[in-house]
């Protein structure tokens, strides 16, 4: 995989509880710009035409660029996507703070969901290590509460993305937050996330990020 990269992708069958861990595509890296590029890639290859945007036929996917979690200026965003509910075609929304460098350094270049949790759960993922655990004490709470009851009785410093009552009750405009006050805000895909009963993604970890030549790249990053 080329330097920037993590390498490894996560897939999450939300109706089974499964996690898969998968390579990212090199020819996607190769061909496609940052995190939104790679993200809308396998959305076009795996969302059939005419799936409903809250149904479980669209994915939501989280992506990181190959310069998120590096000293690059203004690298720290993460690109979401999916269908959108509001307009009904490609959506994608950004937001900055530490999210994508967590995500990163969590292990993982992105995150691919696909299909409908039977009940409200968040993924946790710590050092590499993933899980799905459950979130029904989270459902209805807004986003601070969410981020501080994911934080307590941990030691980790989680780095969260969730969404508050307007993304659960499929508001077609609601926001996915990072950061407590953070948003990826445009085309509605907090109801994407909502409609899938994901509560929150939580990233924790310090695996590094190979660069090529990271004296140089240190020299000319800002």
């Amino acid at each position: 995989m080329s330097f920037g990269f993590m390498g490894k992708i996560l897939r999450v069958d939300l109706p089974r509880g499964t996690i898969l861990e998968e390579e990212l595509r090199e020819d996607v890296t190769r061909q496609y710009i940052g995190g939104v590029g790679i993200a809308t890639r396998y959305l076009y290859d795996e969302v059939p035409k005419g799936a409903d945007p809250l149904g479980a036929e669209n994915l939501l996917i989280f992506m990181a660029g190959p310069l998120a979690g590096t000293a690059s200026a203004s690298a720290s965003r993460y690109s979401a996507v999916a269908k959108s509910p509001l307009t009904g075609i490609w959506g994608h929304a950004n937001s900055g703070g530490s999210f994508g460098p967590a995500l990163k350094r969590s292990g993982f270049d992105g995150i691919i969901f696909q299909g409908i949790s039977p009940t409200p759960v968040y993924l946790s993922i710590e050092e590499g290590i993933p899980e799905l655990r459950d979130a029904t004490h989270l459902w209805g709470k807004n986003v601070p509460q969410t981020e501080a009851l994911i934080r307590q009785g941990s030691d980790k410093q989680f780095t969260i993305a969730s969404i508050g009552p307007a993304g659960e009750n499929l508001v077609r405009f609601a926001a996915i937050m990072n950061n407590t006050h953070r948003a990826a805000g445009r085309c509605g895909l907090g109801a994407v996330m909502g409609s899938k009963r994901l509560k929150a993604v939580a990233c924790a970890g310090k695996i590094p990020l190979r660069l090529a030549n990271e004296e140089a790249f240190r020299r000319n990053a800002n």
